[in-house]
């Protein structure tokens, strides 16, 4: 009797924004040789994660039984909810899930699909995928195979695979192919993200001048790429230079001031804040637009800029601050003392909203984050200017950090002071300057 053909599945989906930008990727591979079989990506719009993780799968299901249709398959996802549920483990409750489960499991007779939970660091030839399934659909474009740089050299990994679960002979194998990749010219992506995270420092980085640099370059030279071993050139990264506002007369108060307030202008002090500011920004003459909240503080602050630049003030809606409901006016001291409770859930969790109809943090997350998309798409390789509050610039930097929500309290975030965040083609993010008030002193 002859052995059914076996595949093992890697599949992933993401989300830049949960729910934001989807996209997913999804691998056939030889369990015995290593070898690339099939490749699955497609950016399916705005979507949360699980929904792009449910697509991934299903994708990957579909591409092993055009292979085979009797083959029995491992699925492997660092999806613990979808292997959990598609295992039976696990009850399916969300309404968005319960469809997609169901298509899953009628791709293949159950009894030929097997699942199995591993890290996200042993996932990332599908994760590459889901990345550059989302990168084209920033281009208004979609995937196509010609463009997919996940598939490792397929003969280091024939040669030293193991088989499914083997994780020393993977190991193995991973670093065979990039040194092999490395040897030949061929670079990684992961060679990019090490050239950005050791890039070379100083001021003149900060505010994109450099673009995409390598360790050892200077001024604006072509990195060399692959062929030092440190990858290609993600090309000139999209800059949000990050400006707080200037102080109002609530400020030194230390009051709530958020959008459901009095919109206060800005104080004297506040108005001689954005002056310096807009002179700093002049010398170094990087900012190519200004983008402003649309509440008045900011659109002064914002104008004292782009008067200085020559460039017009485009607001925008998404980074207004939030509402802090029955807080707003409020000090710290006064909102404690009135609304302990509601004070104390807010600290606790980002999902409570201030008293009154107030906005939660992850409410303002979302917000914020589809609107850093939006930003992108309509800037990418340009430096902007963002005029904004101390949320929205929190938030930003958080989400570029990967860092948890419990981060925004241990921000510090003067006004009119300066922040850098610098997003690069294949989805990742460098926080180059946080709070730089150098230009006030």
């Amino acid at each position: 009797m002859q052995k059914p053909v076996r595949f093992v599945v890697e599949a992933d989906g993401g989300s830049r924004g949960n729910p934001g930008p989807a996209g997913y990727g999804s691998v056939v591979l030889d369990p015995v040789t290593g070898e690339t079989l099939a490749e699955r990506a497609e950016y399916i719009g705005v979507a949360t994660n699980n929904v792009a993780e449910y697509k991934g799968l299903i994708a990957g299901l579909k591409a092993a039984r055009e292979l085979a249709p009797d083959a029995v398959v491992l699925v492997r996802m660092d999806s613990k909810l979808v292997v959990e549920q598609m295992s039976g483990r696990w009850k399916i409750k969300h309404p968005d899930m319960k469809p997609l489960a169901a298509e899953a499991a009628t791709i293949l007779p159950r009894s030929q699909v097997k699942y199995e939970w591993i890290p996200r660091e042993k996932n990332k030839h599908a994760d590459r995928l889901a990345n550059e399934a989302m990168d084209a659909g920033k281009r208004g474009k979609q995937w196509e195979p010609s463009a997919s740089s996940a598939a490792l050299d397929s003969s280091a990994a024939r040669a030293l695979a193991g088989p499914p679960g083997d994780a020393a002979k993977g190991a193995a194998a991973v670093r065979a192919a990039l040194a092999s990749a490395s040897a030949s010219g061929g670079g990684t992506r992961t060679g990019a993200a090490e050239a950005r995270s050791a890039e070379a420092g100083g001021a003149d980085t900060l505010f994109g001048e450099a673009g995409a640099r390598v360790p050892g370059q200077t001024g604006t030279e072509p990195a060399p790429g692959a062929a030092n071993g440190w990858g290609p050139d993600m090309g000139t990264p999209a800059t949000f230079v990050l400006l707080r506002h200037g102080e109002t007369a609530l400020t030194p108060q230390k009051r709530f001031s958020g959008s459901g307030g009095t919109d206060p202008e800005l104080s004297p002090a506040g108005r001689r804040q954005a002056e310096a500011v807009a002179g700093a920004l002049a010398a170094r003459g990087t900012v190519q637009a200004v983008v402003s909240s649309p509440l008045r503080r900011c659109r002064e602050t914002a104008q004292a800029v782009a008067d200085r630049l020559g460039l017009e003030v485009v607001v925008e809606e998404g980074l207004r601050e939030v509402d802090f409901g029955a807080w707003e006016g409020l000090t710290f001291a006064e909102v404690r003392e009135r609304f302990p409770d509601d004070l104390q859930a807010w600290l606790d969790s980002p999902k409570a909203a201030p008293t009154g109809g107030g906005e939660s943090f992850t409410a303002a997350t979302r917000r914020i984050s589809a609107t850093r998309d939006r930003l992108l798409a309509r800037y990418a390789g340009r430096t902007v200017l963002l005029v904004t509050h101390v949320t929205p610039v929190k938030v930003l930097v958080r989400l570029a950090l990967g860092a948890p929500p419990e981060a925004l309290f241990r921000m510090e975030l003067s006004a009119a002071s300066l922040s850098a965040v610098a997003y690069y083609a294949d989805g990742n993010a460098s926080v180059r300057l946080l709070n730089d008030t150098s230009h006030l002193r």
